[in-house]
């Protein structure tokens, strides 16, 4: 950078990319969709998860204003809680549980699936065994898997599980954030390395598609889902309403997963 300009730059460079993905990856959100729709019509559940940072996105597809009964955050908070930096809640045993082989399997144990479900799994790098081995292992159950991740980043990087598998080897679909290798998008001088992360923006920007076209695939085929309005309105009774509704469904959807478990 030549001028004092980060945050156009980052703007810039960010919309770049957004429009790279609306020009290359329609077609495959499109089939990530089908598959998300055809799942949840039939009785199925589309879990998502994300070890680190990438659970913000799990975050972002449910609960949030403008989701549906269909879609299951699995929020693994040891993977995911590290705002501490530092100490027993810090960065470092988030880092190495994403390490550490088996994990995955401990997770997936405490739910019973069913023969329509999906698995939707984010990871910018695509590489850590704990992400591999949910995709994995979801497979085994017979889920269909569904990657989020930088296509880029996957395959430069060298594998991290001890099979030398990656998530994009285990996908059946492969939806690609657009981010370059380590994430980061803006360069400037002084700096021991890039900064202004993109994955959060492009994976979002994915989420959203993902459940708008999902909404509108389920719409089509006669099958009209329960929505979770927005909370931002004081004291509408109408709203609550649905809330409630919405609430109810979801628990509904989810009776089955821990029978026997």
């Amino acid at each position: 950078m030549s001028e004092l300009d980060g945050a156009g730059t980052y703007f810039a460079r960010a919309m770049e990319r957004l429009q790279t993905l609306a020009q290359v990856e329609m077609p495959q959100i499109r089939r990530a969709a089908r598959m998300c729709a055809d799942s949840i019509r039939r009785g199925g559940l589309v879990f998502l998860f994300g070890s680190g940072h990438s659970r913000f996105l799990c975050d972002e597809m449910a609960p949030r204003q403008g989701c549906f009964v269909g879609f299951v955050p699995l929020a693994h908070t040891a993977l995911s809680t590290y705002a501490d930096v530092v100490g027993p809640n810090g960065l470092r045993p988030t880092l190495f549980l994403e390490k550490f082989e088996g994990y995955a399997e401990r997770i997936l144990n405490g739910y019973q699936f069913g023969p329509h479900d999906v698995m939707i799994v984010i990871s910018t790098s695509g590489i850590r065994p704990v992400v591999v081995e949910m995709a994995q292992n979801a497979k085994q159950r017979g889920l269909s898997v569904i990657a989020i991740l930088s296509v880029e980043h996957c395959r430069q990087a060298a594998p991290a599980h001890s099979s030398g598998t990656k998530l994009i080897d285990v996908a059946d679909i492969a939806l690609d954030n657009c981010c370059p290798p380590g994430d980061c998008i803006v360069e400037i001088d002084g700096l021991d390395c890039r900064t202004g992360p993109l994955s959060t923006v492009s994976g979002a920007m994915i989420i959203n598609m993902l459940r708008c076209e999902t909404a509108e695939l389920l719409l089509a085929a006669g099958y009209k889902p329960t929505m979770l309005p927005s909370h931002q309105f004081a004291n509408h009774q109408s709203i609550e309403e649905q809330q409630e509704r919405y609430y109810a469904a979801y628990r509904k959807s989810l009776a089955r997963l821990y029978s026997g478990s």
